[in-house]
């Protein structure tokens, strides 16, 4: 093989070590045409199968590596490719810092050893069905795409900072973690277009942390589990053009993704165990949660800290335990149903800002307004007003008031005695200025109630000459009315238990007036 590699790539014989399976590799390289060792037997071509595969379909990985960075030249009218099935690479594919210009497309192939493509520059490179012990590619380089679908890998993958010109393909892929508790490390990763994980299965923590997608991200079907630690995704600072898909997806149909799988088709949803972080996200289109499972502990979280989309679509199962966080969060379209919320006590939404309700089947005020408290464990008045502003720009103004109404009576459980009983009074006299009907009805139920006692009073006049007659119903407006005087209490001596009466008349009144006042100010402010 040395004389061989000295002769560079211009040599036309094979090299004299290669073993019969790899002089047919060679010459298939040279051909651009698939190499297949696969003996037929599903049970036996399975690549994450125990039946052990033989020199017959064996390759040493330092002769594939020598064709990828400096093999033969094509045949004349070909374009040489590396495409592979059911081949068993031993030792270790090392391509680190190389630049590899074939097309490479290995199918249902076994590697002994890891992948290390560190720092090295591909055309575009598929992995279909691979059983990988793992796979090294920390700021790897690709003009095309990058296809790790149905691959299983024993110890993670390492993507850091990698750059993937069009789409990431992890479909159907299996991660398990290395020894760092990472499935999937692909902090600071930019993938062109999309990146598609659908059904993927990793099993400890996939890490996106700053990492850019040219147009949307699709964990569509994927079960995250990480049983070791707090988070299951770690994503923060993660951009997606586009939208970002945590929903079902069909199983055995050869629906193209994002399509509506046809009825009666088996769907499988989005699964986490573990907690999920996505603080300080951006979403050109949407965060979809439609249909999606998660499972938390009480210390783990669902993290939307300060996410930005124009659309959260919150359709998931309601979490059994654990939190869902949105402090700072911003959205214009809110999609949401009564029963994707978690437990009182189990929902921050501090700072959290969205324009437009959109809820899908029925959600009534009272549970929407359950919602709210179940998100202030200690009263706060910033979600019940934008409650009533996003109410009220939609033209519900009544649901906007009774927002407000519920936001002062869960004021008045933090106040002070004397100022919890000046509460009651505005709340069951004008219901705090939004229910101002309420006044007059008090005030005619009072006037009757007045006259009614005061028929039977007959008081003696304050003067013996000019006075006025006697009229029990205009004895009693002019009490209830604190600031009009119609002149009727001075005609009159009240004896006995009439002035008490007359006193309890005037405070009703003047209570009535100042709520009415208060109510009004506070109409007036809001407006």
């Amino acid at each position: 093989m040395t004389e061989a590699l000295a002769a560079g790539p211009g040599a036309q014989e094979l090299p004299d070590d290669l073993t019969p399976a790899e002089a047919g590799m060679w010459q298939a390289f040279r051909n651009g045409s698939v190499y297949d060792l696969s003996s037929g037997e599903p049970g036996v071509d399975d690549p994450h199968g125990g039946v052990p595969w033989g020199p017959e379909r064996s390759v040493r990985a330092r002769v594939v590596c020598w064709l990828l960075l400096d093999g033969p030249p094509a045949l004349a009218g070909r374009v040489s490719s590396l495409k592979l099935t059911g081949v068993r690479i031993t030792g270790t594919v090392d391509l680190a810092g190389g630049t590899v210009t074939p097309y490479v497309e290995l199918r249902c192939c076994r590697f002994d050893d890891e992948v290390r493509v560190p720092e090295a520059h591909f055309t575009t490179v598929r992995l279909v069905d691979c059983a990988v012990p793992r796979l090294e590619a920390a700021r790897v380089r690709t003009e095309g795409d990058l296809h790790l679908a149905r691959c299983r890998f024993r110890t993670g993958i390492r993507l850091t900072d990698a750059r993937i010109g069009t789409d990431l393909m992890l479909n159907q892929a299996v991660a398990h973690r290395d020894r760092g508790g990472r499935s999937i490390a692909a902090d600071g990763m930019t993938v062109g277009q999309d990146l598609q994980a659908e059904m993927l299965e990793s099993y400890g923590e996939l890490r996106l942390r700053g990492a850019q997608v040219g147009v949307s991200l699709s964990l569509r079907g994927a079960r995250l589990s990480n049983p070791y630690a707090r988070l299951a995704l770690n994503a923060p600072q993660l951009t997606v053009e586009r939208t970002l898909y945590l929903t079902p997806a069909a199983v055995g149909s050869p629906l193209l993704s994002g399509t509506t799988p046809a009825r009666g088709t088996r769907v499988q949803r989005f699964e986490c165990r573990g907690g999920m972080r996505l603080d300080d996200g951006r979403f050109g289109d949407a965060v979809d949660l439609e249909g999606a499972r998660f499972v938390l502990t009480d210390d783990q979280e669902l993290s939307l800290r300060r996410v930005q989309t124009p659309e959260l679509r919150f359709l998931g199962d309601r979490p059994p335990s654990g939190r869902v966080v949105l402090s700072g969060a911003r959205i214009v379209n809110l999609v949401d149903h009564a029963g994707s919320w978690p437990e009182p006590g189990n929902l921050q939404m501090s700072g959290f800002t969205y324009e437009n309700l959109v809820p899908r089947g029925p959600f009534p005020l009272a549970h929407r307004l359950d919602w709210v408290a179940a998100a202030t464990a200690e009263y706060h008045p910033e979600p019940y007003e934008r409650l009533a502003a996003v109410l009220r720009a939609a033209g519900e103004d009544e649901d906007a008031r009774d927002v407000l109404l519920a936001k002062h009576r869960r004021r008045r459980e933090t106040l002070p005695l004397a100022a919890k009983l000046w509460g009651y009074a505005q709340d069951w006299t004008v219901a705090y200025g939004y229910r101002p009907g309420r006044a007059a009805l008090w005030l005619a139920v009072l006037w009757a109630a007045g006259t009614l006692a005061f028929a039977h009073a007959d008081p003696p006049p304050a003067h013996s000459e000019d006075h006025p007659a006697w009229s029990p119903a205009l004895l009693t407006l002019d009490l209830l009315l604190p600031v009009i005087d119609l002149g009727q209490l001075d005609q009159w001596r009240l004896r006995g238990a009439w002035p008490w009466l007359a006193a309890a008349l005037i405070i009703l009144g003047w209570v009535l007036a100042t709520s009415v006042a208060a109510g009004a100010t506070r109409l007036l402010r809001r407006s």
